[in-house]
């Protein structure tokens, strides 16, 4: 019995050895281009269009220098831009967050008229891409007033249908209903029992929500490029297109744009970084493992 388990645990790394493979494939593909920003990102104009290899150092690394050029260059534009970025994704994250807990709690725990119909339009709405309702979303805030505004921007960042059905299907599992039952029966009303019992339970789902929420909202591009039109109002990815294209027109004067705008990247991706590392430790499953005896 006992070489015929150790042959087994010897055949078992041979079995996962496709799997690992596919996956470090992966890893590389996913860190090559990230690494190619941070490489280029140290290089002025001459090294990076002098024909040395693009994913190594050149001799002259100077970060520093090209950081201060980025929030200097245009009267300090892009400090701008990764302020309203921030306040986009913190806006549009906290605010799409709040309405997808409340609107999947509810959902999974109460029963109303129209119910099903309700949650059924939610799922509707997944299959929707994103960039088909900018032109009616755009429509609908030109006869409000409100285009070129910092509302035309967050408020339809709040509508999360993927948040909505995600807490639902988590709240439906990790919620049980005799818990919120003993706490009523103790004389908790609702909105103390959502707060207290069932909210501590759902946060490894908040929190993904908030996260996804957040990315959403600092990613987005065409959005904001077709509410906004003062540059000032735009967040960092409308402004490293901005960028781009006069970097691709030539009409940057004495200033190589294309340094400024892959350093502009990089600097970008750091905020998304830390937000992950920072919220991963609240990833935490089977919370409610042992509530009910």
């Amino acid at each position: 019995m006992t070489d015929r388990t150790s042959a087994r645990a010897r055949r078992r790394p041979q079995r996962y050895l496709p799997m690992q493979i596919l996956l470090g494939f992966l890893v590389v593909y996913f860190l090559v281009p990230f690494w190619w920003v941070i490489v280029n990102s140290s290089k002025d104009s001459p090294g990076l269009f002098g024909g040395d290899n693009t994913l190594w150092f050149t001799d002259h690394i100077d970060y520093l220098g090209n950081l201060e050029q980025l929030f200097t260059y245009g009267g300090g534009i892009y400090g701008r831009w990764i302020l309203n970025s921030t306040l986009y994704a913190l806006a549009g994250g906290i605010g799409a967050t709040v309405l997808a807990v409340m609107a999947g709690y509810g959902f999974a725990k109460y029963r109303f008229a129209a119910r099903r119909f309700s949650f059924a339009i939610v799922l509707g709405a997944l299959m929707v891409p994103a960039t088909a309702l900018v032109i009616p979303t755009f429509i609908m805030f030109s006869r409000l007033g409100l285009t070129n505004t910092i509302w035309a921007v967050i408020l339809p960042s709040l509508l999360n249908p993927f948040g909505v059905y995600l807490m639902h299907v988590y709240a439906r599992d990790a919620v049980p209903d005799e818990i919120l039952d003993a706490a009523r029966v103790d004389g908790a009303g609702e909105v103390r029992t959502f707060l207290q019992i069932a909210l501590p339970l759902m946060r490894p789902a908040v929190v993904t929500v908030l996260l996804l929420s957040a990315v959403a909202s600092w990613n987005n591009y065409f959005l904001p490029l077709a509410m906004l039109s003062d540059n000032r109002l735009f967040p960092v990815t409308v402004g490293l297109g901005l960028w781009q294209g006069v970097a691709s027109a030539n009409n940057a004067g004495g200033t190589s744009l294309w340094s400024l705008i892959i350093l502009g990247a990089l600097v970008s991706v750091i905020p998304l970084i830390i937000a992950f590392f920072s919220l991963q430790r609240y990833w935490r499953g089977g919370l409610s493992v042992g509530g009910l005896r």
